[in-house]
């Protein structure tokens, strides 16, 4: 069976940076692409970003230029680097792991992360 295990969440300033985590057990991580959500309390889950095993790449348009999502095969780890964060980032961030299907339709992705808690304080 294999798990996401998140981390690196936690408080930070707005226009501080966090990095967080997403490693692959009991899997390998190139055959997935990676992708990250976020659910802000009492909204829906939204599409952050994703990069494929092949090395592309897509953000949402709120995230462009401050997010960057990027794949380490050797630690079996995907990463979100959260930089110039704001208020509105403030979320539980999610990755998942998805083999075939649309990239922007949750129920596609095969596997979930726990979910680690990003909050940005004023």
């Amino acid at each position: 069976q294999v798990q996401l295990v998140e981390s690196g969440g936690g408080l930070v300033q707005a226009g501080g940076s966090l990095r967080l985590s997403c490693r692959v057990i009991g899997g390998t991580l190139n055959s997935y692409a990676m992708g990250w959500f976020r659910q802000a309390p009492g909204k829906e889950r939204t599409f952050v970003g994703i990069m494929w095993n092949g090395g592309s790449f897509s953000y949402q348009d709120s995230v462009k230029g401050r997010f960057t999502i990027s794949r380490d095969s050797a630690k079996n780890t995907a990463y979100l680097q959260m930089n110039s964060l704001k208020l509105e980032d403030t979320a539980v961030y999610y990755c998942a792991a998805l083999k075939n299907g649309e990239y922007l339709n949750q129920e596609d992705y095969d596997l979930w992360g726990q979910g680690t808690r990003v909050t940005v304080s004023s």
